[in-house]
């Protein structure tokens, strides 16, 4: 078993899991380790410094260890992936491939594939929720493109759309990104407020936990964040409008956030632009304190070519094709919206393959 097989066995298992896929770092990371390079060796192949590449080091053991149940660390890194690899081997019936050859479906032929065929059957999903699989994502490349100007030049971003437009997936895969497309090195911290969040308390309790650091807020939050240069991304933001939540911790994160060289730089997603979703903000002649740094993006439908673009890539692994007609319809009745596009398609496909049955 060779690097390149040990990578695709574990993002097979990471993709099977419902787990978010190695980033390129981490993929460099990963074969690194497995060649038995040092830290100072893999460095010398990057941007990063020693310190952030063996924390980086650290959470990509901590990831294949509590996301898979593999326990890995730096000096034992091959022997249990292998033992794991050699465990599916002999558990995969006949007729199926192993894992670690199904993490690129656009090379395989559903064909030639039972196991495939069974378990994408109906290539728009998912239906509901963030998309953190990448080769699932679809478009937004100008939005990327300005999200990290924006970034780079010293700013926050916050992006601002209607209920399933999108937002979730767009600030997961920029999360996913940020490494390879950050001018100056930042840990990404992904935190999604609706993940048990329910109060100021648990917030600060939830983002020390991401950041790896004592839990804190105020003063000893900005104490023990001093030495840190983090990338937040922060979905569904509207819920520091909730009970339970006050101004106080959007003042500390702009504090935490003001500066080029400032500890935070946020990228936010919420449904309505800053100013009107904190209404507070506006007593006393208070601006928001988000809004102040915050660029906003609005997350717009998707246009006609859009569409056509993605059902056309969902598509292409299938032996279904949508009439002309049908495709029209899909472009009215959905208005160009993801969500409502991506629900309606799988009905379509649904209910042509009954009707071939």
């Amino acid at each position: 078993m060779d690097s390149k097989q040990a990578l695709e066995f574990i993002n097979g298992l990471l993709t099977k899991n419902r787990k978010q896929v190695l980033n390129e770092l981490e993929e460099k990371l990963f074969l690194g380790i497995w060649a038995d390079q040092t830290y100072s060796q893999i460095v010398a192949q990057t941007h990063h410094n020693d310190q952030y590449m063996r924390e980086t080091g650290r959470n990509l053991c901590k990831k294949i260890t509590e996301d898979l149940g593999i326990r890995v660390s730096k000096k034992n890194f091959k022997n249990p992936i292998k033992y794991r690899y050699q465990q599916y081997s002999v558990q995969v019936s006949p007729f199926q491939k192993p894992i670690a050859e199904l993490t690129n479906p656009a090379e395989q032929d559903e064909s030639q594939s039972p196991y495939l065929s069974q378990q994408n059957h109906n290539p728009f999903m998912p239906q509901n929720g963030r998309i953190e699989n990448l080769q699932q994502f679809f478009g937004r490349e100008r939005e990327i493109q300005w999200v990290f100007e924006v970034l780079n030049s010293g700013s926050s971003v916050a992006l601002i759309g209607e209920e399933g437009m999108g937002k979730s997936s767009l600030l997961w895969v920029i999360y996913q990104q940020a490494n390879n497309h950050l001018q100056s090195a930042r840990q990404p911290v992904f935190l999604d407020l609706n993940d048990g969040v329910h109060n100021e308390d648990e917030f600060y309790i939830a983002l020390c936990d991401k950041l790896g650091i004592p839990e804190s807020k105020g003063y000893k939050l900005t104490r023990n964040l001093r030495d840190k240069r983090v990338l937040l991304a922060i979905d569904n933001l509207g819920k520091f409008t909730w009970e339970g939540f006050t101004r106080q911790v959007r003042d500390q994160l702009r504090g935490l956030a003001e500066g080029r060289d400032a500890s935070l730089r946020l990228i936010l997603a919420a449904s309505e632009p800053l100013n009107k979703l904190f209404n507070d903000s506006q007593d006393n002649g208070k601006t928001s304190p988000l809004a102040g740094i915050c660029q906003e993006e609005n997350i717009k439908p998707w246009d006609e070519i859009n569409v056509r673009a993605f059902i056309t890539s969902r598509l292409a692994k299938t032996s279904v094709n949508f009439t002309e007609e049908k495709i029209i319809q899909l472009i009215q009745e959905s208005g160009g919206h993801p969500r409502k596009l991506m629900q309606l398609c799988y009905q379509t496909y649904s209910q042509h393959v009954e009707s071939l049955q």
